[in-house]
C-alpha cells in the first residue's frame, strides 16, 4: 500500500493482509482521533469530483472537504496521492448475512415457512460473522439492504453497515420496507380463465389484509387495552400507511404494471426490484414516481427474440427515459445470491460500457440506491455530515483491475481480509515453494 501514511500499528496489521498470516477479521473500534485523507480524488458523487482533494472526519461523520484543508489536532493522515476516495458501495437487494451455504440448510435463513410472513424481520437473523461479509467488503461494499426470502409476501427488509459485532451495532435502518414477489400475484399456466380467477383471488386475499391492517390499526388507536396484539399485523401498519415502502418483486410488464396501478389504489409506496421490463413502463414509473432497483446487468435475455445485451443496456435506457433507478449486484434469482455481492460495481461497469454515463453508474450503486432505501443522509455520498462510510481505492472502482486499499464505516477503520484473500495467499505460496523444490 504504497503512498498511504498509516500511524497505528493495527491499522498496519488491517491494511497490509497480505503480508500477514491468516485470521479472522475484527470489527474495527470507533473512531477514536479525527482523520484526514489528503490529495486524493474525491468522488463526491452528489457533485463534480475534486482532485488533489482532502477530507476530514470526526467521531464518525465528514466534517470538512476541500483542498489543502488544515488537520485537526492529533490527526492521522493518510496520503491519498494517486488513489481514489469514493462512498462506500451500496448493495440495495441481497440475502447477505441469511445465507452461508445455500446446500447446507442449517446455514440458510432466509424463507419462513409460509407464504405470508410480514412479520419476518431479517435483522433478527443476520449472521455477523458470515465468512461472506468480508468478501463483499474488500470489493468496496460498505452497506446493503439484506431482505428475506419465499413466496408471496416475504418479509421485512434492513438495511445494514457490513462491520460490527452484533446486528444492534450493523443496523442503518430496520425495518426499511416490505419484500413482495409479485409474481404470486400473476400465476402462469394455459387456462386463462383459471388464471383470471386465481389473480383476482390473490388480490382479494391481499386487499383483505391490507383491511385488516387498518381495521387492527385503528382498534389499537381507540381501544388499546382491550386490543391483542398481532405481530403479522402490526409489522404492515407503517407499509399499509406508506411510510415505509413495498419492494416489489416484478421483472414483466404486467407484473410491473399491475404492482403500480395496485400500490396507487392502496396508497402504498412501491419500489419495483427486477424491472427488466421496466423502459415500457417509463411513462406510468415516472409519474407516479415509483423507481427501479435493477436486478444485476449480468443476465439473459428473458426471452429468445431479444438482443443479448438487452441486460446490459437497461440502465442506460432508463436514464434516457427520466426512471429513477439504482443498480443490484446479486441478480434476480442468482443461485449464488450473497456470494455475488462483491461483483456489485462490475455491474454498474457493464452499464457504462453499454452507454450509461460513468458517473451514473457510480450514482447507481451508491446514492442513487441510498435515496431508494431511504438511507440518503446516512450514506451514498461524501457531504459533511453524513456517517464517514468510505473506501480509497488504487484506480477506477469500476475497473475489475482496482484493488480497494483503506475502508472505514462510519469512521472506523475496516479489516479488508477475506477468505478469497487468505486462500490466494496460501495458494501462491504453496506454487512458489513447489516451484523452488524442483
Amino acid at each position: 500500500m504504497s503512498g498511504i501514511k498509516l500511524a497505528t500499528a493495527a491499522f498496519v496489521v488491517f491494511a497490509m493482509l497480505p503480508n500477514i498470516e491468516a485470521h479472522d477479521q475484527v470489527p474495527g473500534a470507533p473512531q477514536s482521533r479525527p482523520i484526514v485523507i489528503r490529495n486524493t480524488t474525491v468522488h463526491v458523487v452528489d457533485g463534480a469530483d475534486i482532485n488533489d482533494g482532502d477530507v476530514i472526519f470526526e467521531a464518525g461523520k465528514i466534517t470538512k472537504i476541500g483542498k489543502a484543508l488544515k488537520a485537526p489536532k492529533q490527526a492521522l493522515e493518510i496520503d491519498g496521492s494517486g488513489k481514489h476516495l469514493y462512498p462506500g458501495l451500496i448493495e440495495s437487494m441481497t440475502d447477505l448475512g441469511l445465507r452461508e451455504i445455500s446446500a447446507v440448510e442449517e446455514t440458510d435463513d432466509r424463507t419462513e415457512y409460509g407464504s405470508v410472513n410480514p412479520n419476518a424481520r431479517a435483522w433478527v437473523a443476520v449472521n455477523p460473522d458470515s465468512e461472506l461479509i468480508p468478501v463483499a467488503r474488500a470489493g468496496g461494499v460498505l452497506t446493503v439492504m439484506t431482505a428475506p426470502r419465499g413466496r408471496y409476501i416475504r418479509g421485512q427488509t434492513a438495511v445494514i453497515n457490513l462491520d460490527g459485532w452484533t446486528v444492534s451495532e450493523m443496523k442503518l435502518k430496520a425495518p426499511a420496507g416490505m419484500y413482495i414477489d409479485w409474481g404470486a400475484m400473476q400465476p402462469r399456466g394455459n387456462d386463462a380463465t383459471d388464471q383470471r380467477k386465481k389473480r383476482e383471488q390473490k388480490f382479494t386475499e391481499l386487499d383483505e389484509l391490507l383491511d385488516s391492517v387498518r381495521r387492527y390499526e385503528k382498534a389499537r388507536q381507540t381501544a388499546p387495552d382491550t386490543t391483542a396484539t398481532d405481530i403479522r399485523l402490526e409489522s404492515l401498519i407503517p407499509v399499509a400507511n406508506g411510510e415505509l415502502p413495498v419492494f416489489v418483486d416484478a421483472d414483466r410488464q404486467m407484473e410491473i404494471e399491475s404492482a403500480v396501478a395496485y400500490g396507487q389504489a392502496q396508497g402504498l409506496s412501491i419500489v419495483i426490484y427486477g424491472g427488466y421490463d421496466a423502459e415500457p413502463c417509463a411513462e406510468l414509473l415516472k409519474k407516479y414516481d415509483v423507481p427501479v432497483i435493477i436486478a444485476s446487468t449480468y443476465r439473459l435475455p428473458l426471452r429468445r427474440d431479444e438482443a443479448y445485451d438487452t441486460a446490459y443496456t437497461l440502465p442506460e435506457r432508463l436514464r434516457a427515459a427520466g426512471v429513477k433507478f439504482a443498480i443490484c449486484g446479486e441478480g434476480a434469482g442468482s443461485p449464488g445470491g450473497a456470494a455475488n455481492a462483491r461483483n456489485l460495481p462490475y455491474h454498474a461497469g457493464v452499464a457504462v460500457a453499454y452507454g450509461l454515463p460513468h458517473p451514473d453508474g457510480l450514482r447507481a450503486i451508491t446514492l442513487s440506491a441510498a435515496e431508494i432505501l431511504g438511507v440518503a443522509d446516512r450514506v451514498g455520498s461524501i457531504s459533511t455530515g453524513k456517517d464517514a462510510t468510505l473506501i480509497l481505492a488504487d484506480g477506477d472502482i469500476l475497473e475489475t483491475e482496482t484493488n480497494v486499499e483503506a475502508a472505514f464505516i462510519q469512521g472506523r477503520a475496516v479489516d479488508l481480509g477475506s477468505r478469497h484473500k487468505m486462500l490466494y495467499e496460501k495458494y501462491k505460496l504453496k506454487y512458489l515453494r513447489s516451484r523452488s523444490s524442483r
